[in-house]
């Protein structure tokens, strides 16, 4: 019995000695340890960190009212339209309330609007030139082709191409921008009734047509798009 009390005391000592040591190598959980380390989610971490955000997109600042221009901010512009002349003065004022505006991108945009509202126009494409017209404009083009749809006819239109596309005219107006194009183009149109004769133009010759087209664009909306607010056809 001696002997197994002796025993007893000796292996409790011995297991108290070694939690201790155990506890000095290992340490103590104080609940502020670092997690284990992921390679993988550390990884994705340090990628997340340096890329941006597929969503963000930046944009240019607008200059608040009185704060001076870059000293490079009108070089396209100058290069565009003689400087001094109103079409520059009215090309500044824009670039002034859009910082994007460009005349030379501009008048490439406006060259295939151009070409998709004529041919919608002939094919009747209405969703088309809902995206592209003022309510106004789009209302009129609407009414003409259903007029035209009433008397059964149709025009039959190949677009050839832009001869030439010049800007006549810029301005803001309140915080509208217009810009007036005078755009020289060449199409073969004809207007065929439903027997299939044709009753205007001709389908087998290239006729150059004279426009002049204002393009506006609200500054103010984040929406990019400028629209057809007004039509002319020039002698």
């Amino acid at each position: 019995m001696g002997f197994f009390d002796f025993g007893t005391i000796f292996f409790l000592i011995a297991a108290v000695v070694i939690f201790f040591q155990l506890r000095n190598v290992l340490g103590r959980r104080t609940g502020s340890e670092r997690p284990p380390f992921d390679p993988y989610t550390a990884a994705r971490t340090d990628k997340d960190a340096t890329q941006k955000p597929e969503n963000v997109v930046s944009l240019p600042r607008k200059r608040a009212p009185g704060e001076p221009a870059p000293a490079d901010a009108y070089t396209a512009i100058d290069a565009f339209a003689k400087p001094d002349t109103d079409l520059n003065k009215g090309l500044r004022a824009i670039k002034d309330n859009d910082p994007s505006f460009d005349p030379k991108g501009f008048v490439d945009g406006a060259k295939m609007a151009y070409e998709m509202i004529v041919m919608a126009y002939a094919d009747g494409d209405r969703k088309t030139l809902k995206n592209l017209l003022s309510r106004e404009v789009y209302d009129g083009f609407v009414a003409a082709i259903g007029e035209r749809e009433a008397k059964s006819e149709k025009i039959q239109s190949s677009f050839v191409g832009i001869d030439k596309a010049d800007i006549v005219s810029a301005e803001m107006k309140g915080g509208e921008a217009h810009v007036t194009l005078r755009i020289i183009s060449e199409l073969i149109s004809a207007t065929r009734d439903q027997a299939g004769t044709v009753i205007d133009g001709d389908p087998e010759t290239v006729a150059e047509v004279k426009d002049v087209w204002t393009f506006a664009r609200d500054t103010r909306s984040r929406d990019p798009n400028w629209k057809l607010v007004a039509t002319e056809e020039e002698d």
